[in-house]
């Protein structure tokens, strides 16, 4: 698996979803949300290799440990600093960035773009570190059509999500992956060899690959050896009604996602109060990943409404829904 991941946070307090992609040349990071507490288990220098925060959006519970984050990575000049969120976190953010001393700070580069995620547009924030963060300067606007980062490696994705405020859903998709089926080449009256690996890797402007002494065009033999198939992915998905309209839009948009990270706030017998609040009850966070075929659930974000003894009441309600249904392992439950 090219994607790996980490839930932070522990049960019943505030959580966060850390992302490892793969792409063949570094790992890339991506953190969404940053909850109270949740980056303490990370060291130092793991936090200053994170190139995107994600916020689902800005309540306390879901931004409480940017604090921690900041301090780590405020005057980095070695990789960009982004932050995405739904509209206003550029306006919040601001005082999160002001709100500390700055007598230090002249003659340090370190910029950052905070973008503001609309349904059908970017609006992107740039502040700067040897002006004390005071000045908000427009970075300009962008059409947007739900893919947030696009890498020759993986995509990013958002979905709006109505929680009484925006709250952006995430879903990262690995690039499909070409494989070489070697049950193809005897029809070829070729043999495998080191330039199997260049008939995927080759760059475009190429257009012969020489084998055993012979000119082969490319195109030709990525045609009659190369197989597509979907490459990895991973969601995040927390504080949102899950209603019909809900459901309509993200089961299409999650349809065989290997892994969902979902919030479970309530019991199916506080579905009221889940609805209430627009939160998800733990059934309908297995519905939903029923339906989407997905690869595996996890819960997160649970009320502590619910004392301890009952969770695993709650892992048992959302696994009679949907099996590959967990909880966090490190969580212990």
């Amino acid at each position: 698996m090219s994607i790996q991941y980490q839930i932070l946070g522990a049960a019943g307090r505030d959580n966060a979803l850390l992302v490892y992609l793969h792409t063949g040349k570094a790992v890339d990071r991506l953190l969404f949300d940053c909850g109270d507490g949740c980056l303490a288990a990370l060291p130092f220098a793991e936090i200053q290799r994170i190139l995107h925060l994600c916020f689902s959006h800005l309540h306390m519970d879901h931004i409480g440990g940017f604090d921690s984050y900041f301090r780590c990575v405020y005057d980095r000049t070695n990789r960009p600093n982004r932050i995405w969120g739904p509209p206003e976190t550029a306006r919040i953010l601001q005082h999160r960035l002001q709100g500390f001393l700055w007598n230090l700070h002249e003659g340090k580069q370190a910029g950052w773009r905070v973008g503001d995620v609309f349904p059908d547009h970017l609006a992107c924030t740039r502040f700067e570190l040897n002006e004390a963060f005071a000045v908000a300067h427009p970075a300009g606007k962008k059409r947007f059509q739900r893919v947030l980062v696009q890498t020759p490696a993986y995509t990013i994705e958002t979905m709006h999500l109505d929680h009484l405020t925006p709250s952006l859903g995430y879903l990262v998709r690995e690039a499909p992956r070409l494989n070489v089926d070697a049950n193809r080449l005897p029809a070829l009256g070729l043999r495998p060899g080191p330039w199997l690996k260049a008939v995927k890797t080759a760059p475009p402007e190429q257009k012969l690959l020489e084998i055993d002494g012979k000119p082969y065009e490319l195109d030709l033999l990525r045609a009659a050896l190369l197989t597509e198939s979907p490459g990895d992915s991973i969601a995040y998905l927390t504080d949102f009604l899950l209603d019909d309209a809900a459901m309509a839009k993200l089961v299409p948009w999650l349809d065989g996602c290997k892994v969902i990270v979902c919030e479970s706030a309530y019991r199916h017998a506080d579905l009221d109060l889940a609805h209430r609040n627009y939160h998800l009850t733990a059934p309908q966070a297995a519905e939903l990943a029923a339906r989407a075929h997905a690869g595996k659930l996890f819960l997160i974000h649970l009320s502590d409404r619910y004392p301890p003894e009952q969770w695993p009441e709650l892992l048992a309600e959302a696994r009679a829904v949907f099996p590959e249904t967990y909880f966090p392992v490190q969580w212990g439950i």
